[in-house]
């Protein structure tokens, strides 16, 4: 990991803190072609895509629902049952979070909201160099409990066009309608047009390497489709760490996020030399013997540093600047530094809470902002498969009391037809 001295800086640390770039002009050029050939090439051209990308050869597109069932019921138990308690959990904490429908009077004036979910959501789940079971019920689970009626997924196949089992089964778990074997920005743009087999859809979540954050930023912008305003991609992490915080565990999870893959970030930032140089060396200990190596050392190559900092407050002024996905707090007292955390997709409190309990079990969901974006926008949540529709309604005693105010204002706005709605009532 490269090291990063910001000890006695006192001016703006935000030119001092590297970011690799996520979304320059070759991704954004490469996804707008990918775009276009979808579009206009429908199920033709994602086969030739998948072909391209994923080196598999496919015919069918869609999962066959019988493939997905077959694939809960031959299920191990062990991973059945922790499958079967990170449904729960989701399922819980999402439910929880749903609200009555709020109504609020003013002057006579009834205004109530309508939430509805949309009509159908495409999920989608990444694959290449891992398989992410828990994406799905991450995604699936709050587009249920918001009762979206018809929801489907896209995630790449292998190079002999099969999707991964333990996908399959976690789509049966939560009842995924329809499973399909396209991935990357092409599945996007699938989800997001429509073709001769997918139909389209209303909403896009999950989270993907850049190409397919990028694509979804794209259909998005076009009005084809609505996406969360959180950029979901590539992993990170920053890990405060004090003298107290023990080494295999801060270094550990360190290392946690970085093994997704390059282009991501993986921070430790501590202010104690002594910690900084243990923790960074079992880094490179764990590293060297840890099977997804190659994984963890591309991501440190771009994106790994120790940063060192005057104090608790520098620290967390470096993790606010950086808006992590994920931001964990290993220090003496976690709680005394959360009030002072303004940007985080989420935040893990003392050696006992690793982002990856939030990976898989804690309840929401791990789909969290990347690349700055926990600076505007959280994590996926019920909400994000809703529309929240007003209704206004009002007696003539009401509007009596209100219209001069209506009125008033639409003459100022030079908006007479809107002042004569008003004037016409007055003299009903």
């Amino acid at each position: 990991m490269k090291r990063l001295d910001l000890r006695q800086e006192r001016g703006d640390l935000r030119n001092r803190l590297p970011r690799p770039e996520v979304a320059g002009e070759g991704p954004v050029a490469a996804v707008r072609d990918i775009l276009a050939q979808v579009r206009d090439g429908g199920d033709g051209a994602l086969r030739e895509l998948t072909r391209q990308f994923d080196g598999a050869s496919i015919d069918a597109l869609r999962v066959p629902p019988a493939e997905v069932e077959a694939a809960r019921q031959q299920l191990a138990p062990s991973l059945r049952d922790a499958l079967e308690a990170s449904r729960a959990a989701i399922s819980s904490y999402h439910r929880h979070t749903v609200t009555a429908e709020p109504e609020h009077e003013h002057d006579g004036i009834v205004v109530r909201d309508l939430v509805r979910a949309v009509d159908r959501a495409g999920l989608y789940v990444p694959g290449g160099r891992a398989r992410y079971p828990s994406t799905v019920l991450m995604t699936a689970i709050p587009a249920r409990v918001a009762g979206v009626p018809e929801v489907v997924l896209c995630t790449p196949p292998d190079r002999d066009g099969s999707v991964d089992q333990t996908t399959l089964a976690a789509a049966a778990l939560v009842g995924v309608d329809e499973v399909y074997r396209v991935g990357g920005a092409q599945a996007i743009a699938a989800m997001a047009y429509g073709t001769e087999t997918i139909r389209p859809v209303d909403v896009i979540v999950g989270p993907g390497n850049a190409y397919v954050s990028i694509a979804k930023r794209q259909v998005a912008q076009a009005g084809l489709v609505g996406v969360p305003s959180a950029f979901a991609g590539p992993s990170e992490v920053v890990v405060i760490a004090d003298d107290t915080a023990p080494t295999d565990f801060a270094a550990i999870d360190v290392i946690v996020q970085a093994e997704h893959g390059p282009d991501g970030l993986a921070w430790l930032v501590t202010w104690s030399e002594e910690a900084a140089d243990r923790i960074t060396d079992t880094i490179s200990r764990l590293t060297a013997e840890a099977p997804r190596r190659a994984e963890i050392e591309a991501n440190f190559a771009r994106g790994g540093y120790c940063v060192l900092v005057d104090g608790p407050e520098q620290a967390m002024a470096v993790a606010n600047l950086v808006a992590p996905e994920h931001l964990e707090l290993m220090t003496t007292d976690p709680e005394r530094l959360l009030p002072l955390v303004r940007n985080a997709g989420a935040v893990f409190c003392g050696p006992y809470a690793p982002a990856s309990v939030g990976d898989y079990i804690a309840g929401p969901s791990h789909v969290l902002p990347t690349n700055g974006s926990a600076r505007f926008s959280s994590a996926l949540r019920v909400d994000d498969f809703c529309k929240h529709i007003h209704v206004v309604s009002l007696d003539q005693p009401a509007l009596s009391k209100v219209g001069p105010h209506v009125a008033a204002l639409a003459e100022a706005e030079g908006l007479a037809a809107h002042a004569q709605s008003i004037r016409l009532r007055e003299r009903s």
